[in-house]
């Protein structure tokens, strides 16, 4: 992009036009290297993409094991999950291998609630809204054993994630409504535009 270029066309040239979906306006905003993002170290951070809620689980050891409740549906990150209208709550489960990459993909309608049960999961975030105010925002979080936060995603933030270490990993999502493919909308992992970093990180 030449920097004679006017600002505002500059500006223009750097984003991607997705259309408009549930009367949103979606686009990517173009990057030329790969990054991380913001990397999201405490659950109430500002750098998180507006609308994306952390909430830390509780757990309660004993000498017998330990106890977590991980959500209450109609409560917390949780308070909109109430069948109602068009929501029909749906809870999955999904186990996945060491190292595999699934992202990524995003729902005008639908909002995700993570929940993490093993392993560790790098967790990737990326705000489509185009009248956002964190428009383009990149999340990283690590979550899961170590860390064990679930995450609210809202509709239009597009989401994936990868799985750390040498064993597979598992987690529960919430959904606020069942499955729609109409309703999935997706970008390839290694999209030259997003630009995310999926490799590890030798510091």
């Amino acid at each position: 992009m030449s920097a004679e270029l006017p600002l505002s066309q500059q500006m223009d040239e750097s984003v991607v036009p997705l259309g408009t979906k549930n009367g949103i306006e979606l686009a990517i905003l173009r990057r030329s290297k790969k990054t991380l993002g913001e990397v999201i170290g405490k659950p109430d951070s500002p750098d998180l993409s507006e609308g994306v809620r952390i909430d830390p689980l509780q757990i309660h050891p004993d000498d017998r094991g330990f106890f977590v409740e991980l959500t209450r549906l109609g409560e917390g990150l949780a308070t909109k999950m109430l069948p109602e209208g068009n929501r029909r709550i749906q809870v999955s489960f999904t186990l996945t291998y060491p190292g595999i990459i699934k992202s990524f993909h995003y729902h005008a309608e639908q909002t995700d609630l993570w929940v993490p049960i093993s392993g560790m999961v790098q967790v990737f975030l990326y705000d489509l809204r185009r009248n956002s105010k964190t428009f383009g925002l990149i999340n990283t979080i690590f979550v899961g054993s170590y860390r064990p936060w679930e995450i609210l995603i809202p509709p239009v933030v597009g989401h994936g994630y990868k799985a750390l270490g040498g064993a597979p990993i598992q987690f529960l999502y919430f959904t606020d409504r069942h499955y729609n493919p109409a309703d999935e909308f997706r970008i390839t992992y290694n999209d030259s535009w997003t630009a995310y970093d999926w490799e590890t990180q030798h510091k």
